[in-house]
């Protein structure tokens, strides 16, 4: 089953606590009580996206962290990426050299076809978008069919 990690997820979670407060400044603490998550695992994920620029980090008495772009302008993959580094489904998805089989291979392509195209939706997924909640599902009524005793 291809999941993201726990700490993937906190991260997404931490990052939309900041983009629906656009330009302030939250201390990790503030995110733990927004997010819902404790603040050693708030502090966690704050680090490496810091380290990759999602996020600046600010010191002193009103220190704190805040997203460092636009969150229309952050996407999935690199939420996905600054956690998990590089995308790879299979090791086959990842780039050559990386597989003792590769040149004998024939599912490389088409894992690496598939990786794209996961790739792709995470990338057409911004931080933004995540903030609002999904349109509603509307469910067709299901038929049951009856019969009535004696009928």
């Amino acid at each position: 089953m291809l999941r993201v990690t726990r700490l993937t997820d906190y991260a997404t979670v931490v990052l939309t606590a900041l983009a629906a407060r656009p330009g302030v400044v939250l201390s990790a603490p503030e995110l733990a009580e927004l997010a819902g998550l404790e603040a050693p695992t708030v502090a966690k994920v704050l680090k490496p996206l810091a380290q990759v620029g999602l996020v600046e980090g600010f010191r002193g008495a009103n220190g704190g962290y805040r997203l460092a772009r636009d969150a229309g302008a952050i996407t999935l993959i690199e939420i996905v990426e600054a956690m998990e580094g590089p995308l790879g489904m299979t090791e086959c998805s990842v780039p050559t050299g990386q597989c003792g089989i590769e040149e004998s291979c024939n599912v490389r392509a088409n894992w690496r076809r598939i990786n794209d195209v996961v790739a792709d939706a995470l990338r057409g997924v911004s931080l933004a978008q995540m903030l609002s909640p999904p349109p509603p599902t509307i469910t067709p009524p299901r038929r049951i069919a009856m019969q009535l005793a004696g009928a």
